[in-house]
C-alpha cells in the first residue's frame, strides 16, 4: 500500500519516439533537444518547491530531466522499478494498435510485462521512493504517472515534462487528488495521443 505522503512526479521531456508516436517502454531512448529546452525551462518550477530527494527511473530520458531539473542539488536516488512498462515485442512500434485493448484486460505481452504485475511494480516503487527523506520528486514516465490512476480515481493526459503535486486522500475520501504545478511553454506530447513512455 502506497504511504499516505504528498509528493511530487516529474514526466521526463520529449524524446524523439515520442514524437515518433512509437512504444518506448524499457527502450533506452535518450531526451531530444525540445525535451533538454523543456527540462531546463521547467528547472525554476521545481527549484521553488521544498523537495529533499529526487528519486527517478534510471532510463536516461528520466535521469537526465531529473538531473536537468535539479538546480538545488538535492539528492537524486536511482530507483529500477520506477522504469516505463516493458511492452517487449511492441517497443519502437507505433503506440496504437489492436493489442492494447487486450493488454488492459490482462492479456500478456511477448516479451513485455502484463499491466497488474506493472502496476504492483509502480506502487512498490513508489513506496520505495517514499521513504526517503521529503518531500520527494518522482521523475520518471507517463505510464509510471498512469499506474496511479487507481489511486486517482480519473485518467490524466500526463504531457512530457509537465509537473504534479500529489496529495493523499482527506479524511473520508477514497482517491488521491493531483495538481498540475507547471508544463513546457512549447507544445509537448502527452500520453492519450498515441504516446507512451
Amino acid at each position: 500500500m502506497l504511504p499516505h505522503i504528498p509528493f511530487y512526479f516529474l514526466r521526463h521531456g520529449e524524446t524523439d519516439w515520442n514524437r515518433r508516436r512509437v512504444m518506448q517502454g524499457h527502450t533506452d531512448i535518450a531526451l531530444n533537444d525540445a525535451g533538454m529546452r523543456q527540462a531546463r525551462d521547467l528547472a525554476p518550477a521545481v527549484a521553488a518547491l521544498p523537495i529533499k530527494t529526487i528519486c527517478a527511473s534510471p532510463l536516461a530520458r528520466a535521469r537526465r530531466t531529473a538531473e536537468l531539473v535539479n538546480v538545488n542539488a538535492a539528492p537524486i536516488v536511482t530507483i529500477d522499478a520506477l522504469k516505463e512498462c516493458c511492452f517487449g515485442i511492441y517497443e519502437g512500434q507505433d503506440s496504437g494498435g489492436d493489442w492494447r485493448a487486450a493488454w488492459m484486460s490482462g492479456g500478456a505481452i511477448e516479451g513485455g510485462e502484463k499491466r497488474a504485475d506493472f502496476i504492483a511494480r509502480v506502487h512498490g516503487a513508489l513506496a520505495e521512493a517514499l521513504s526517503h527523506p521529503g518531500p520527494v520528486l518522482i521523475a520518471a514516465h507517463g505510464g509510471t504517472f498512469w499506474a496511479l490512476e487507481a489511486l486517482l480515481g480519473e485518467t490524466i493526459h500526463v504531457q512530457n515534462c509537465t509537473l504534479f503535486e500529489l496529495n493523499p486522500p482527506a479524511p473520508g475520501q477514497k482517491f488521491w487528488t493531483s495538481k498540475q504545478l507547471a508544463c513546457p511553454a512549447e507544445p509537448s506530447l502527452a500520453i492519450g495521443q498515441g504516446v507512451r513512455g
